[in-house]
């Protein structure tokens, strides 16, 4: 079905920009955020019930919610740490269980590191960070009150930081690191010697103030999909000798329909520099599935609409949507629809037999995408 020669197009949600400061000694950070929030954003746990008679706390909890109000930064760096770890591309990996013991103990110094670089946290001069003038000790676990307290952080701020890849989940809070609230870890060396650090004890969780609780993870898709789309996923291509990932990418596309697809997945399904080859037109997936009536839609405005038109899932930065179309007839009554080549598409069902989907507009930019 045709539409009428005048369309009207969509509007476009114009960000709104935070505005923040940091200490006078620090430099200031160009990583205001600029995309709309997300609405999976992470509310500020209240201490109001519960505010400790502690104002150099206080001050440091300020300072942090300030600079990142609404945890999306916080949120943002955990998620990029982990996929650091895991190095989809080079190695293949997306379950955190694959690390090596070594890459998991290294976690905690990548976590402290690319916080620093998301804030502009200045230095501190006996512990990690200054922070309101005040230093705080940077402390990350892979589970709730997991967390190591060394005896250099007794008496100090300690910020407290947990991420959960297979919950989704992640936290971050301030505690002060008093003795009476701490016990020894009781773990020793192979020699015998202490390792003289300390756990806040288990009458005591409540000792944390929390800045975000159990807020949203950005999913790692191939953990969370159903297992058997994930072995068709990762068995696509395997008697394929020049480019199973390629098969792979398509399969992913083809698996897992509305619903958003990080950038990342792609990466590690490809595992080649150049991973968006894998999506677009010209030998990639885009081309591959249009026979089949899916189209692949980015992070790009006009994609954008065009998935707001649809009703599906809109991509975010770096992130995509495939959904199987058809061509709008009369027993779709009044379901939601988009035009693309000057003919209106519809979300397809089982009772849509396939046919071939329209070739959508694709960015320039090949790094919009």
């Amino acid at each position: 079905m045709r539409p009428p020669a005048l369309l009207r197009l969509p509007l476009l949600w114009h960000s709104p920009v935070y505005r923040f400061h940091t200490c006078d000694w620090a430099e200031m950070s160009d990583n205001t955020p600029t995309d709309p929030l997300p609405m999976d954003w992470a509310a500020p746990s209240s201490m109001a019930a519960s505010a400790p008679d502690d104002p150099e706390l206080m001050a440091v909890r300020d300072y942090l919610l300030e600079l990142d109000p609404y945890g999306t930064r916080f949120a943002k760096v955990l998620r990029n740490t982990i996929d650091q770890l895991l190095d989809g591309e080079n190695t293949g990996r997306f379950d955190w269980q694959e690390l090596h013991k070594t890459e998991k103990t290294h976690a905690g110094t990548l976590v402290e590191i690319n916080l620093q670089r998301e804030f502009g946290f200045a230095g501190g001069q006996d512990l990690d960070y200054c922070l309101a003038g005040y230093e705080v000790d940077c402390k990350y676990s892979q589970k709730p009150y997991g967390w190591m307290i060394p005896p250099e952080a007794l008496g100090e701020i300690c910020l407290v930081v947990w991420a959960d890849d297979y919950a989704s989940q992640w936290s971050a809070g301030l505690f002060r690191a008093n003795r009476e609230k701490l016990t020894k870890s009781g773990k020793e060396t192979k020699k015998g010697n202490r390792d003289g650090k300390f756990r806040l004890t288990k009458e005591l969780h409540t000792a944390v103030h929390w800045l975000w609780e159990k807020a949203p993870l950005k999913e790692n898709l191939l953990l969370q999909i159903e297992p058997e789309s994930k072995r068709t996923i990762l068995e696509a291509g395997s008697d394929s000798k020049r480019s199973p990932g390629a098969a792979r990418v398509r399969e992913l596309f083809r698996q897992v329909q509305q619903r958003k697809v990080d950038r990342n997945v792609i990466r590690t399904l490809a595992r080649q520099k150049d991973y968006l080859k894998r999506v677009r037109y010209n030998s990639g997936a885009r081309t591959s599935l249009q026979q089949e009536g899916i189209i692949i839609l980015g992070d790009h405005a006009i994609h954008q609409g065009i998935s707001r038109n649809l009703g599906i899932p809109v991509a975010g930065k770096g992130e995509f949507v495939s959904v199987r179309v058809a061509r709008l007839r009369p027993e779709h009554g009044d379901r939601a629809r988009t035009i693309l080549e000057d003919e209106y598409w519809v979300v397809a069902d089982e009772h849509d037999a396939p046919e071939p989907a329209p070739r959508i507009p694709e960015p320039k930019n090949k790094a919009a995408d």
